[in-house]
């Protein structure tokens, strides 16, 4: 059995480096723009062997990461404190009906239907909105069926709560006002309010 030499290789893939002006195939994944997690993979970029490893020696995993969770991956211990999957008491399912509730089966899985059409409902009233603008709803605390009137009062809200000049000379909060005054910038222009 030939051992391959170079680990992560996906020959024949008929994908092109994506390496501007590189006309080598693309037989090595690197990550892409939207990291993993919940919604499932994430997206990847090709490369061959020599871009590739000119990403590898650029790419910072702890891009974005405070110190603190920095620390933290990089712990010895990281991973180990937190249930498993498999022997939380859900097994890792959410919302899944418990059959011990419902005289007929047919009765949890309607209830479980109706949850994921109601979480649907819920993420069909965000897609108005692009990623930035669905970050600076949070921001702001508001939802997704916010009009523009309820958006400036919000903003007045947070602002005399967040403002020096209007919360008795408290500075602390001054890192949560620019993140407030940014949210309000982005959204009073954004499309979904017009």
């Amino acid at each position: 059995m030939r051992r391959e030499r170079f680990h992560g290789r996906y020959e024949e893939t008929g994908r092109k480096c994506e390496a501007e002006g590189c006309r080598e195939p693309g037989e090595f994944r690197a990550p892409g723009e939207r990291p993993h997690g919940f919604d499932g993979p994430g997206d990847s970029r090709w490369f061959c062997l020599n871009h590739v490893r000119a990403f590898n020696s650029e790419y910072d995993w702890f891009n974005g990461m405070t110190p603190d969770e920095i620390i933290e991956a990089q712990s010895p211990i990281n991973g180990w404190r937190r249930d498993t999957r498999a022997f939380r008491a859900d097994a890792g399912v959410d919302g899944v009906p418990r059959w011990a509730d419902f005289d007929d089966p047919l009765d949890a899985i309607g209830a479980r239907a109706s949850e994921l059409r109601a979480r649907a409902a819920g993420r069909q009233a965000y897609a108005r909105f692009t990623p930035r603008e669905r970050e600076a709803l949070g921001v702001m605390g508001l939802e997704p069926q916010a009009d523009r009137k309820r958006l400036r009062s919000r903003y007045s809200e947070l602002v005399r709560k967040y403002h020096p000049d209007r919360n008795g000379g408290d500075r602390t909060h001054e890192g949560r006002l620019q993140s407030v005054v940014e949210a309000y910038q982005l959204l009073r222009k954004a499309a979904a309010f017009a």
